[in-house]
């Protein structure tokens, strides 16, 4: 099943709520969380208490992406405020391994991800261990960007990679994508789709339902 998962960092911060709410409500399954460091990326987004806040609203599934160095540091901290599935970058983690332990040391969901610049094959050690992976198709740091073009290639690799091993690990997607590329990302393999620009710009629980009918057509095509 495809599966949506709308980033908040393209919300309006100041009815942060009521737009998850909207998102949720038109069918979004999860919702993805961007946190950002100032260290490993340039920006910083926001942490634990934003998360915390909001999880006291939403049963929804929290998609939480950490773009921050070393994150095993904080694993702990980020399942108490509510995360559901935790993903960190190869390039931030001096021990992967023993990050993707302690995420799953506490009964949830880990996976990695990796930048555009980032060769698939650093992946390969990990897949019998992470229940999904990310491939980043902007560079991270900022919302907002334009899709690498490249990255298509990326991802039907990663596929073949997943589907040689049997096991049900998602492939997840995030960065530049909208209707006009849905399409693409959606061929090459991806089963989670991270919209930010192009679910909170506009009408939200259209912009919802425009992607999961999106999907649905994708599945009925198979």
């Amino acid at each position: 099943m495809i599966k949506l998962s709308p980033s908040i960092l393209a919300c309006d911060y100041n009815i942060l709520g009521t737009q998850i709410k909207e998102a949720v409500e038109a069918g979004a399954l999860y919702l993805h969380l961007d946190v950002m460091d100032g260290d490993f990326v340039p920006s910083i987004s926001f942490g634990m208490p934003v998360i915390a806040s909001i999880r006291k609203n939403t049963n929804v599934t929290f998609d939480t992406h950490l773009m921050v160095k070393e994150p095993i540091r904080y694993i702990e901290e980020f399942v108490k405020a509510g995360a559901d599935i935790i993903t960190v970058h190869i390039e931030a983690c001096s021990d992967v391994k023993a990050t993707i332990e302690r995420i799953k040391s506490f009964g949830i969901k880990a996976g990695v991800v990796i930048n555009p610049g980032t060769q698939v094959n650093e992946i390969e050690p990990f897949l019998g261990m992470v229940d999904m992976i990310l491939l980043m198709s902007v560079n991270p740091g900022f919302g907002g960007q334009k899709y690498i073009d490249s990255v298509t290639q990326k991802i039907a690799r990663v596929r073949a990679m997943i589907d040689e091993t049997g096991r049900e690990i998602e492939l997840e997607v995030d960065g530049g994508i909208n209707m006009s590329n849905i399409d693409t990302v959606l061929n090459a393999g991806a089963d989670v789709i991270v919209a930010g620009s192009a679910v909170f710009g506009g009408d939200i629980a259209q912009n919802v339902e425009m992607f999961l009918e999106k999907f649905k057509e994708f599945e009925e095509g198979k």
